[in-house]
């Protein structure tokens, strides 16, 4: 934890876990963390975790580049809103979606109606850190990466900020984060 940053005890995170009772969403843009923070998680919430562009691709039986590929993007968000939809079943989990899930109105506003959403934030400088690491990432491809994550963080910041609790994700371990959405979760309830 940073200095001044105090975590959550066991026993008070086991508390906290008994008070949620719906899906935490972690929303927000690519490479902000919401897979690896999510895992974590729903570790120490004893949760399930599901990924949503996982759930996707399953539907699918096809990755998401071959969606985007294929069908294109309106295709995909369609296909997003109904996983995304059928995750929200008011079971006590944890739900990353892709970077551009919560930007859908009728996502959004299923989510904000039926789970706990957290937007994970980041710099450009560690988002771009991040997606350099993977090469499955549809929007990223024939163009600048700086400039497709800037444009895309510009373009997405008042959907994101509809989520009713917001966490700065800084370049580091993935813990850092992790206690800060617990005591944001703690702080909401």
């Amino acid at each position: 934890m940073e200095d001044g940053e105090t975590t959550l005890s066991p026993a008070e995170i086991d508390g906290l876990a008994r008070r949620i009772d719906r899906p935490v969403v972690l929303v927000g843009m690519m490479g902000v963390g919401k897979s690896s923070v999510g895992r974590k998680l729903a570790t120490l919430l004893h949760v399930p975790f599901v990924d949503a562009d996982e759930e996707i691709e399953a539907a699918a039986q096809m990755n998401i580049p071959e969606i985007f590929s294929s069908y294109g993007e309106a295709f995909f968000r369609d296909g997003e809103r109904r996983v995304i939809a059928r995750l929200m079943d008011g079971e006590r989990k944890i739900i990353a979606t892709g970077g551009g899930a919560f930007c859908n109105p009728e996502t959004r506003a299923l989510i904000l109606g039926k789970a706990i959403a957290v937007w994970l934030d980041s710099d450009i400088e560690t988002l771009l850190e991040r997606v350099s690491r993977k090469d499955n990432r549809p929007l990223l491809q024939g163009g600048n990466p700086r400039e497709i994550i800037t444009r895309l963080k510009a373009e997405r910041q008042d959907d994101y900020a509809q989520a009713p609790i917001h966490v700065r994700s800084s370049n580091g371990p993935h813990n850092r984060t992790v206690g800060r959405v617990l005591k944001e979760i703690d702080a909401w309830l």
